[in-house]
């Protein structure tokens, strides 16, 4: 049995106080907390084997390269990804953000015609669709409507039910043959609902469309299969899975990247430059990695991957459920409405909600007092906020760390909100 007491040991943020409590820490949906290994290997990194990656013949440089293809196969096998070499289908990037920022930059330079007849896939232009869903981060959905401007294309969306799931059922008349691009979460960052990929990615492929999920929430939750799940690209970041900042990763099918013009240009990812002639780029995943690459973060980001598949996501989603169900309690509460799905099924531990006639920030802030951290705002996702009829809530969401304690004390701090407020 894994010992989840032992793990929350392993963070050393967690033992201090804020506001005299003990830090209850419920937002890792924004970012999660780091395991000691993960910092060690991030400092071991900058006092062993400091150098560039890729470039160089010393000994630093051989050990620094070493050191980031493995934290790279690391990722690749704690998502399913491909791990041979010459075979890879990870790309480094700075965050989900950047990974879907490239995505809809190469598609765009695809539609100017870069990248030759193998980029036509990609092309987007006047009258066809691009679709998206309203529950969305602003990451995915901005993008792509972007996008959908420059090109001239539709942006169409999937709406929601009740509870703030994507109708995935809705997949037949949504995506259409005019479609060629289907942008969608895996997990709702302000609901927690897990959505129903398979018809979507059924229906997209039937007509040919490429299908690009958002995995920031699901990856550092859920066990993830991306070759089952049969998408043609995903994004993610390395700080919501116990990893550092600055870094995160970039799916695509092997084929697909092949195919894919380059994004952003510069050193590393050039085969041959002249000055009269086009550049020839190099394969995949070079092709998509300019510049200096944050070594350290993706070394320690492997760190973080191993450390999660010696765990099990099996385990870490068995433990997690738990944390949901207690979290989940908060609904009991007068004058506390959930935001997203009530039972605790097709969920993960990610609870939005909002404490009728008190504004989330004064909910924020009391909750802090008690040394509690939830999140306040609209959670970078305004759409879904207007499907609840409402412009901001509070959300908590957990991480491996978290125990039913500390669901526990959350519910029962929300207990004293409308009290304290004087509200009735």
């Amino acid at each position: 049995m894994t010992d989840f007491a032992a793990i929350r040991k392993e963070f050393p943020i967690l033992n201090q106080k804020i506001h005299g409590h003990q830090l209850v820490y419920l937002d890792s949906a924004a970012t999660s907390q780091k395991p000691q290994c993960v910092i060690d290997a991030e400092s071991d990194f900058y006092r062993t084997i400091n150098a560039g990656v890729h470039r160089g013949a010393h000994e630093l440089a051989a050990r620094s390269t070493m050191a980031f293809e493995e934290a790279r196969a690391k990722v690749a096998r704690l998502v399913g990804a491909s791990t041979v070499e010459g075979e890879e289908e990870i790309v480094v990037t700075s965050g989900a953000t950047a990974g879907l920022n490239l995505l809809a930059t190469a598609f765009g330079n695809a539609s100017q015609g870069r990248g030759g007849e193998a980029a036509r896939r990609f092309a987007v232009k006047s009258g066809d669709e691009i679709v998206v869903s309203k529950a969305e981060h602003h990451s995915v959905l901005l993008p792509f409507q972007e996008l959908a401007a420059r090109t001239g294309a539709t942006l169409k969306w999937f709406d929601l039910d009740d509870e703030g799931r994507i109708l995935a059922n809705t997949a037949d008349e949504v995506i259409t043959e005019r479609t060629k691009i289907v942008a969608v979460t895996h997990v709702g960052n302000t609901t927690g609902a897990i959505t129903d990929i398979a018809p979507i990615v059924k229906r997209a492929h039937e007509v040919g469309a490429v299908v690009v999920l958002d995995a920031c929430q699901s990856v550092p939750h859920l066990k993830i299969d991306l070759h089952a799940l049969d998408v043609d690209f995903a994004a993610w970041s390395a700080h919501k899975m116990y990893g550092p900042t600055g870094v995160g990763f970039l799916y695509g099918k092997r084929e697909m990247l092949e195919a894919l013009p380059p994004a952003n240009f510069g050193g590393s990812m050039v085969e041959l430059a002249w000055m009269d002639q086009e550049a020839q780029y190099m394969a995949p995943p070079a092709r998509f990695e300019a510049g200096t690459q944050p070594v350290a973060q993706v070394v320690a980001a492997g760190v973080a991957a191993e450390w999660l598949m010696n765990i099990g996501m099996e385990n870490l989603e068995a433990h997690e459920r738990v944390i949901a169900g207690e979290l989940l309690k908060m609904g009991q509460i007068e004058g506390v409405r959930i935001l997203g799905p009530h039972a605790n099924e097709r969920r993960i531990g990610t609870v939005a909600f909002e404490i009728e006639g008190v504004h989330p920030h004064d909910v924020g802030q009391f909750i802090d007092a008690q040394g509690i951290a939830i999140r306040v705002g609209h959670h970078c996702a305004q759409p879904v906020h207007r499907h609840f009829g409402v412009y901001a809530s509070n959300r908590a969401s957990s991480g491996i760390y978290n125990c039913v304690e500390d669901a526990q004390a959350l519910v029962e701090a929300l207990k004293k909100v409308r009290p304290f407020f004087g509200v009735k």
